[in-house]
């Protein structure tokens, strides 16, 4: 715990909300003790104060951008994409605690634990010490590198994606849902998109519509290569 706190910065008050963050449900499950609790409750009050402060970045970072292209950017900025990336650079995956199942089927290594986990830790330090530290963590870890330039594509995507694959004829564009992942009220979905049936781009996100979009853009970006 003292190794991951010089990693992310902060020391916290209650060492415990750290651990929670740290304990997937498999691992809760196992020791069936109401006292160890995982990280899925600590996921759904960071996800918000997560888009809370990418919201006000966004705010206050470009005043001219508006409503429709801020919502796409913070998909954008705080996909299951991103945090995974936070969470290989802090190397949360060796601190994780998983059921022994969870372990076996490489948990550890999974984008969707280690993102969720981010969220987790975004929450611990909100409760344990109030906003100003939870967004500090998030402006050094997450957004640190957010770059909006004015040639920053925040169109449709799947718009952008239909008028470039229409230029030639007799393409078709499909979106697929491949996996459905988190309890009920936070859940993640993840999509592929395929041009005549071959996949050009898979993405996340915490609703059907923002997952699509991902898919799109990472679609967009194979296919312009």
């Amino acid at each position: 715990m003292e190794e991951l706190e010089k990693k992310i910065g902060y020391h916290f008050k209650d060492i415990n909300l750290l651990r929670t963050a740290l304990t997937h449900s498999s691992y809760a499950n196992e020791k069936h003790n109401d006292a160890c609790r995982c990280y899925e409750r600590l996921e759904f009050l960071g996800d918000s104060v997560l888009e809370l402060v990418t919201a006000e970045f966004l705010y206050n970072y470009k005043p001219s951008l508006p409503e429709g292209s801020m919502t796409r950017l913070r998909a954008e900025l705080v996909c299951e994409g991103s945090l995974h990336k936070t969470a290989l650079a802090l190397g949360l995956g060796s601190y994780m605690l998983l059921g022994k199942g969870e372990e076996k089927s490489g948990g550890r290594e999974r984008p969707s634990i280690l993102a969720d986990m981010v969220e987790a830790i975004i929450a611990a330090m909100y409760l344990d010490s109030g906003y100003e530290q939870a967004k500090k963590f998030i402006m050094d870890n997450i957004l640190s590198g957010a770059e909006i330039s004015a040639n920053h594509r925040t169109g449709d995507y799947k718009t952008e994606l239909q008028e470039l694959v229409q230029k030639k004829h007799d393409q078709h564009i499909s979106y697929e849902l491949i996996s459905e992942t988190g309890p009920d009220h936070n859940k993640t979905f993840s999509f592929r998109v395929s041009v005549n049936g071959t996949a050009v781009g898979e993405g996340s996100g915490r609703t059907k519509k923002e997952a699509e979009q991902m898919a799109a853009m990472r679609a967009l970006e194979e296919l312009r290569k």
